[in-house]
This record gives structure tokens, sequence and C-alpha cells, in this order.
């Protein structure tokens, strides 16, 4: 059964079940969070450059997968292109897919997004921004979400050391959801040239949102056994993740390569979640327009 889980437990005589909306909501998390805790190499040039208009072409490899940090028993590793478009009046687009190792089909869904997003204040701390998402998935059965709607806001200091993102996700299509996201980072700058540098940037991301939690229960009607069912929508904690990544840029090219530590926050059932881990790698490319 694909990227599905049912997760059961008696109690009390009730029986409280996962829908296999929550798997999808798990799925989308994790694209979300790829598009909108944005692009660091993005950030910087948005950030420090008055006019401007590139094409940012980046492919990150990850050596394991796992859905808001939960392992789904399926050892393999995911693959994500992404082309981005960005002008100094704000505007960015972008086009970006997932590969999985082991799905069936393997290309599980491409990514749309344009968006408006500005550095504001006297020294550009401050950043907004808006943007919409559409979902084009390989196999109709995973139609739950098809759009996303996200608002952001970053803030960081003047050496831009430090800094924190906060974004507000609507998802919407046959189901709708809400999630919320921060990620909050400390830049270790370690060597820096005309044209290289190397800088070593921990992170800490958090994402929250609403779950769709079904209830069984079985009652007994006129001398029969039935099963009457109920939705509980919860809004919870899901996933709490530390990114060790060590960046490298020079001329128009970037490396980053780093590890990463999810911390799964249990909802409603959820029992004995072990902490995972991959590594990553990523190489992007900047072309001038």
């Amino acid at each position: 059964m694909k990227k599905y889980i049912t997760l059961l437990m008696l109690l009390s005589g009730t029986v409280f079940t996962y829908s296999q909306q929550l798997t999808k909501e798990k799925e989308i998390n994790d694209i979300i969070d790829e598009i909108f805790l944005e692009d660091d190499v993005i950030n910087e040039l948005t950030a420090s450059l008055k006019n401007f208009q590139f094409l940012y072409i980046s492919t990150t490899y990850n050596s394991d997968t796992y859905f808001s940090g939960r392992d789904i028993g399926i050892d393999q590793y995911n693959i994500t292109p992404q082309i981005t478009y960005a002008h100094s009046n704000g505007i960015f687009a972008s086009l970006s897919g997932i590969y999985y190792s082991e799905f069936v089909p393997k290309w599980d869904v491409t990514t749309a997004t344009v968006g408006f997003g500005r550095n504001i204040g006297k020294d550009k701390l401050f950043k907004y921004s808006i943007s919409y998402s559409k979902y084009f998935y390989s196999n109709d059965i995973d139609n739950i979400y098809t759009n996303t709607i996200n608002l952001g806001l970053g803030v960081r200091n003047k050496k831009r050391t430090l800094g924190t993102q906060l974004s507000g996700s609507y998802l919407f299509g046959e189901e709708q959801s809400f999630e919320m996201a921060s990620r909050s980072f400390v830049n270790f700058n370690l060597l820096k040239t005309n044209k290289t540098s190397l800088n070593f940037k921990p992170q800490l991301n958090i994402i929250a949102g609403k779950q769709t939690i079904e209830l069984a229960r079985i009652v007994n009607q006129n001398g029969q056994l039935t099963t009457q069912y109920t939705e509980n929508d919860v809004f919870d904690l899901i996933n709490t993740q530390i990114n060790l990544p060590l960046l490298y840029s020079t001329n128009s090219f970037d490396f980053e390569a780093g590890y990463n530590i999810n911390f799964p926050y249990a909802i409603g059932d959820e029992s004995n979640l072990k902490n995972t881990g991959f590594f990553s790698f990523s190489v992007g490319y900047l072309i001038d327009l």
C-alpha cells in the first residue's frame, strides 16, 4: 500500500484509526518545507542586491526518506530538482519535483509556485512573502491536497548571523488543512574571499499542523453491531528537525552537505516514535539574467 499508514489502538472499547489523509498530510508537509523554508542562496541574494534578475537551478539528494520525521518502513533515497526565477521587484516563481527510489511511480509530484516577497526596513532585516503552489501528482489517488497558499515573515540581525523565519500554509483540494513552520539559524563564516565562501549554518526547524483523526466506535443497534465514525481535527506539533549543513560557494556554483536529525512528535495514538537521521547533499548554479 503506497505511502499510507494505519495506526490502531484499542482502549475502553474504542478504536482510534488514522485515515489515509494523515500520511498524505505528512508528505505534503515535507513538500512545503522544501519550498517555503526558502533556499539560503536566494535569501542572501535578495537581501543584498538592489537590482537583479536570475535563474537558480538546484538538485538535492537525501540519503533516506522520512515523512514528517517518521519512518514508514521503506528504505529509500529521494531527489528534489528545482528551478527558481527571482526578480528585484519581488516576483518569484519555481518548478520542482520529487523522485523516490522505491515508490511506483518513482516521480511522485511536480510543484509549481508563484509568489511575491520583499525585504523591508532601513537595513532590510525583515522580509515578507506570499505565494501560491499547485501540485501535479503522478498518481490520482494522492490528490487530497492540490493547492497551497503560504504567508511568510522573516527577521535577521545586521550581520546576518542570526535569523528566524515563520510561515503559515493553507492546504486545500479534496480536503483542507493548515500548517505553521519556523526555522531559526546561526551562521558561522569559516572562509570568505572575493569569489568563494565557506559557512557552517546549523538550523532548527519546527513544524506544527492540523491533523484529522478518525474515531471509530462499535455500537449495538437493534441487536446488530455497527461501526459509527466521527472525525476530530487537532492542531499539534508534528516534527522538530535539526540541520547541520556546510555550505561552499564559488563563482556561480553552490554546494551543500549536511546531516539532519528528526524528532517526531506523537499525534493521537502514535507511540514509540524513534528519532531519525539522514545525510543530504545539494548543488546549485546561478544564471544571471
